[in-house]
């Protein structure tokens, strides 16, 4: 870091090893990289009626701007990490956002459903660039317990953005035009670039950097996958991560078809409840230093079976008190377990930090796939369809995650 960001050090929290300090500028951009992809997410769901009224075609077509950019975000992932690993963070950063603003421009002049695919693919392609080297920059600067602070205060930016999206989105649909939407999201990326290269920069020197060939990457990948120090807590964060979307997916059909909220009134809805997920994530790194970081991560998964588990035992209908009683107790969960996790799958690959981080994004995204098509498919009651895949997928990731922490233990013992 530059003399510049020691000197802001007066605000810093906390120290690493290296001397690198935690400060609000390095916070708010390490937030800004990883929100802007969440908020580019789901912000058009609000305008599908405007866009499909204008494009001719129906809301169900347009849910593939949304599996397209999933499936392309998961799949490039894998192909940044190693790249930056490679040649730094910087100028994957950069022209990740760079490209981004172009799938922009196309999704915004879109005449036709096959160009607002196209520029969704290519938003897709530059963005999940930044949220892949978002936690890897977190572990060039900072590890340990700074780490986990880090990517708490991250994860509040990330958990945060899908809940104010929706809201963003529909009052600039209303007061604008769907096309404002796009313009509002580039706008973003560019200033995110702007003070991303003043204020951080490049993280990783060059002599750590690893220039790997295409089999060497796969090897790589698949010495991560075959180790548990990564693979059972880094998917039992994706499984958590996965139950989030799906409570998004779900909720137009909970609370607009079912209890009768307006669009701008589910959107408040959602606005509120990133204050728990704001709770949580100052709480977590306080609640680790004190208990431990896997206790706490661990009483965050449970907290999160839990929510499904209330979904399933209410009623099928319930009112807007028992779903809510849900949400915050899953969100409060999410907030606890998320970061910790993180922290935990990505503290022993310093050296692969583009590569692990590139691989959790995959598992998020992927396991995010599976479960938002499972609740758009399966015929059942859009509450008891989200119990049960909250309840499941936060079961399984318990169970990995208590699995890690015992390798962990046997591991201290020899």
């Amino acid at each position: 870091m530059s003399g510049q960001h020691q000197a802001v050090a007066s605000n810093s929290v906390m120290a690493t090893q290296t001397g690198t300090q935690l400060t609000g500028k390095v916070v708010a951009l390490l937030a800004g990289l990883s929100a802007i992809s969440i908020l580019s997410t789901n912000i058009i769901l609000p305008a599908f009626p405007d866009i499909g009224q204008e494009l001719g075609v129906s809301s169900r077509e347009l849910g593939l701007t949304l599996s397209s950019f999933f499936i392309t975000y998961a799949l490039a992932q894998l192909v940044f990490g190693p790249l930056a690993d490679r040649f730094g963070r910087k100028r994957l950063v950069l022209g990740g956002l760079s490209l981004f603003v172009v799938g922009t421009l196309v999704a915004g002049f879109a005449g036709s459903l096959d160009m607002l695919i196209a520029g969704r693919v290519i938003q897709a392609l530059g963005v999940c660039a930044a949220a892949v080297l978002a936690r890897a920059i977190a572990r060039d600067l900072f590890e340990g317990e700074t780490l986990a602070r880090a990517l708490s205060l991250t994860m509040i930016a990330t958990a945060t953005a899908p809940g104010f999206s929706p809201l963003l989105g529909s009052l600039l649909t209303t007061a604008l035009g769907w096309r404002a939407i796009f313009v509002m999201v580039g706008i973003a990326a560019i200033i995110i670039a702007f003070f991303y290269a003043r204020g951080l920069g490049e993280t990783l020197p060059p002599e750590r950097r690893t220039a790997q060939s295409v089999p060497q990457v796969v090897g790589a990948y698949g010495r991560l996958i075959a180790d548990g120090r990564f693979i059972l807590p880094g998917a039992a964060v994706s499984l958590l991560m996965s139950g989030l979307f799906a409570s998004f997916a779900a909720a137009p059909a909970i609370l607009m078809s079912s209890m009768g909220l307006s669009s701008l009134q589910a959107g408040l809805y959602f606005a509120a409840t990133v204050f728990v997920v704001f709770a949580a994530g100052m709480a977590a790194p306080r609640l680790a230093r004190r208990y431990g970081s896997r206790t706490v991560a661990t009483v965050g998964l449970t907290t999160a079976v839990l929510a499904g588990c209330l979904l399933l035992v209410g009623p099928s209908n319930p009112g807007l008190g028992w779903y809510s009683l849900s949400m915050v107790t899953f969100l409060w969960g999410m907030g606890l377990a998320n970061p910790l996790g993180t922290a935990i799958a990505m503290g022993p690959f310093g050296k692969e930090a583009g590569l692990a981080s590139a691989l959790l994004g995959f598992l998020t995204m992927g396991a995010a796939a599976i479960t938002t098509w499972l609740v758009s498919v399966l015929a059942y009651a859009p509450v008891s369809t989200l119990g049960v895949i909250q309840a499941l997928v936060c079961l399984v990731a318990l169970i990995m995650f208590f699995s890690s922490t015992q390798i962990e233990k046997r591991a201290a013992r020899y």
